[in-house]
């Protein structure tokens, strides 16, 4: 079961750990899920938003 993260700070702390990162965009929201060795871990944001967030990471991100 998917865990919500509430904060950007959480979300920054876990991408550094995190083997894949998927987002799913729909209008002008996005959701970031964030998958590590112990968990999945899910984000929602707007789209802008998810961009500045994921920029320059070396993870391998796939887009929906």
């Amino acid at each position: 079961m998917p865990k919500e993260l509430k904060s950007k700070d959480e979300l920054q702390k876990l991408l550094d750990s995190a083997t894949e990162i998927r987002i799913k965009r729909e209008d002008d929201q996005a959701k970031i899920k964030v998958r590590t060795k112990e968990a999945l871990y899910t984000f929602k944001t707007t789209s802008a938003d998810a961009d500045s967030l994921t920029k320059g990471l070396k993870t391998p991100i796939v887009e929906y």
